[in-house]
């Protein structure tokens, strides 16, 4: 039997009130801050590291942003302690995606390569 609709606006209303949220949020301030401060030089770094990497290959700028999204879900895979065989199959995988959407192939494996220490899968 299908949820009425005014019973999911219910059980929303009650989630979301905003003091309890605040609450939530005031509690887990400081934990959350200290992960912002020890990440986001982490994402810096890296980012850097894929701009290099496109400036020698003579990437266009215009294309950097969709290049650095590749970068990113690359260290998000790198971050979840993921490595060997298994990365390198993921990392293809992600390979492939962006390579679908219109960017160059070589271009994301050398990002693969040279930024994330990542091999091309086995064949």
């Amino acid at each position: 039997m299908p949820i009425d609709p005014s019973q999911r606006i219910a059980k929303w209303n009650a989630k979301f009130k905003t003091d309890r949220v605040k609450a939530i949020l005031d509690d887990q301030l400081t934990n959350m801050a200290g992960n912002v401060q020890a990440v986001f030089p982490l994402i810096t770094a890296m980012e850097l590291q894929v701009k290099q990497t496109l400036d020698a290959l003579g990437v266009s700028i215009a294309q950097y942003a969709y290049y650095l999204d590749f970068g990113r879900e690359l260290w998000r895979l790198t971050r979840k302690d993921i490595s060997g065989e298994t990365a390198a199959m993921e990392a293809d995988v992600l390979l492939q995606k962006w390579v679908a959407r219109g960017l160059t192939q070589a271009v994301l494996e050398a990002i693969r390569t040279q930024v994330f220490n990542i091999v091309a899968p086995a064949p």
